[in-house]
């Protein structure tokens, strides 16, 4: 079972941050990071359009329309960053070579923490997970909701007490 994340209070902002060591290399996790069809399969909104600093990403609302959000690729270090614009938050994925493979961290920095703040960070959570089994060889069919609730509980009460 992973850990959740840690948040911390800021000066007017909170950062919450994932910390994954995964026993793959840099190249293994930023090639499932960064390839569409890797990357659907543990974030299936998510479509890199232009890989670069100042890129494209979309975020697809998988319901049919074809609708999607553009997103805005803010700090790039090809199998090192990954920053995007993520409503009025960010998100950072940095990559770090350990001696048994990697460590991957997610840092969202949270302007606001609102009723949504915690179903968030589940789903970063949940995609976390889904992306170290993908790495495992194990192909998630759907997007596990009730390993989401668990986490999305979790994640109410550590906010509630920082709040």
């Amino acid at each position: 079972m992973s850990v959740l994340a840690t948040i911390e209070k800021q000066s007017n902002y909170h950062i919450a941050t994932f910390k994954r060591p995964l026993l793959y290399s840099i190249d293994a996790v930023w090639a499932a990071m960064t390839n569409n069809e890797n990357l659907q399969k543990w974030m299936s909104n998510l479509e890199i359009i232009e890989l670069r600093k100042n890129g494209k990403i979309h975020f697809n609302m998988n319901d049919g329309t074809g609708n999607f959000e553009e997103i805005t690729i803010t700090d790039y270090v090809e199998k090192e960053v990954l920053g995007f614009g993520w409503g009025t938050d960010t998100v950072r994925f940095e990559l770090f070579s350990t001696e048994k493979g990697s460590l991957l961290v997610l840092v969202e920095t949270l302007q606001n923490l609102t009723e949504h703040t915690p179903k968030d960070l589940a789903g970063w959570h949940i995609c976390l997970d889904m992306l170290k089994d993908l790495l495992n060889g194990v192909d998630h069919q759907y997007f596990p909701m009730d390993e989401w609730q668990q986490r999305f509980s979790e994640y109410q009460k550590m906010l509630n007490s920082i709040k």
